[in-house]
């Protein structure tokens, strides 16, 4: 089966917490805080795995933990930092956050790798805490939760050249014939359900990848018949061939069939019609081809060499591969996404403007119950060592220097209410 869509969770590592320990040691007077902090939690990372070709491993495991790092320790031992999660995708993997749409990583050559989600730092130990007021402190931090989101795993093949056209126009024939791949190939439309690869070399000693798209007809674009799961697979081509049947062997006028599928991929995507294109007139052996060619290039408007070939006798098709190669070498590499400049040694930094997150919201529930979120309150809740007095207390001040306590009497919260923050409820103290 081929999968090249799939949607997954990943959380990097929490960092290992930090310890209360104190030096207690024969003939050391006064020993002092000796808590270690802990260790980095794992960052989720992909790496890109030549061998592989579909996104089929990720349909069967969705979620990607990584590992914890591990606690502080006493004697002022710092607790190891977690060993990073390699997930290896497919060349071609465009990694997408799910809920704002922000492309992640564009994952394209073999062994690149991209931070997914980072693991969380490591809580300080207590003798991170020590001050001349307070020499022996009990406080420490739980470590740092790592990050967690939703992502969009989209496999864009990588190819030079895509064979575009409607169904049963020869393209998995002419794969066949230039290359060692193998495609299904009958006298039925929608034979090719998957994109398939061939790796084309001329007689010259030139070679590129050819990729073979299942059918396009009018609608792609909004998902009319199978073609339109495939079109991502077009946006990595440097060369379109457009594959027209001019024997017209199922009664279609082929100049309409040309015009339909231009449109198609203009709708899908406004930067493929900047894809130099060569047409390939198939099926040239069979009758009529001929008069429909020359009425073919009468109504033609635009520069688009075209070549009469035959797959099925393999006439014209030495020409043709010469043409596509010539045309690769001379047509730059098109982006998928744009990428920081450097000029002259010097990187362009590109500064993005974000908003600021709100620290915390205050809802309240049908029980009365006041209910506070937000991702920098429900950090610092879940960094703090509760089972320490002096920890709490911290994080009492904390939320009174966010002004959650003000918040809370402005919406008529009085003492003795009850205030939760994640699924932890305490009362409220005036």
């Amino acid at each position: 089966m081929f999968v090249d869509q799939v949607k997954i969770y990943v959380k990097g590592g929490d960092g290992g917490n930090g310890m209360v320990a104190f030096r207690r040691e024969k003939y050391v007077p006064n020993g002092g805080p000796a808590g270690g902090d802990g260790g980095k939690g794992a960052n989720v990372v992909f790496e890109v795995e030549e061998g592989l070709r579909t996104l089929m491993d990720f349909r069967y495991q969705r979620h990607f933990k990584a590992p914890r790092g591990e606690h502080g320790m006493s004697k002022n031992q710092h607790g190891k930092n977690a060993k990073d999660m390699v997930v290896k995708v497919p060349p071609g993997t465009v990694v997408t956050d799910a809920g704002s749409g922000e492309v992640i990583a564009d994952l394209t050559e073999h062994g690149q790798r991209a931070v997914i989600a980072r693991g969380g730092r490591g809580g300080r130990g207590n003798s991170r805490f020590a001050t001349p007021a307070n020499p022996a402190p009990e406080l420490s931090e739980n470590g740092e939760p790592g990050q967690e989101r939703d992502v969009v795993l989209e496999l864009k093949l990588l190819a030079d050249v895509g064979l575009v056209g409607f169904p049963s126009v020869g393209k998995s024939t002419l794969l066949s014939v230039v290359s060692a791949a193998r495609p299904k190939i009958a006298e039925y439309h929608f034979t090719t359900i998957v994109p398939n690869l061939g790796m084309v070399e001329t007689e010259d000693g030139r070679s590129f990848v050819m990729a073979d798209l299942p059918g396009l007809i009018e609608g792609a674009h909004s998902g009319v018949g199978l073609g339109h799961q495939f079109l991502r697979h077009i946006e990595r081509t440097r060369v379109i061939v457009h594959v027209i049947d001019m024997a017209a062997v199922e009664g279609r006028d082929p100049f309409e069939d040309y015009l339909i599928i231009n449109k198609e991929l203009g709708e899908y995507n406004l930067r493929l019609s900047e894809r130099p294109q060569i047409i390939v007139a198939n099926k040239m052996d069979m009758p009529d081809a001929e008069e429909n060619l020359k009425a073919f290039k009468e109504r033609l408007t635009e520069d688009h060499p075209v070549f009469p070939i035959s797959a099925f006798t393999r006439e014209g098709l030495r020409d043709l591969l010469f043409a596509i190669a010539d045309l690769i070498e001379k047509t730059p590499e098109f982006p998928l996404y744009e990428e920081v400049e450097e000029e002259l040694g010097v990187n362009r930094v590109v500064y993005k403007h974000e908003e600021d997150q709100d620290k915390f919201t205050i809802t309240r529930d049908p029980d009365g119950t006041f209910v506070i979120a937000g991702e920098t309150i429900e950090k610092l809740f879940k960094m703090t060592n509760f089972a320490s007095e002096e920890s709490t207390r911290k994080f009492a001040r904390q939320m009174r220097g966010m002004g959650i306590d003000d918040a809370l009497r402005e919406r008529g919260a009085k003492d003795g209410d009850t205030v939760r923050i994640l699924k932890y409820e305490f009362e409220f103290v005036e």
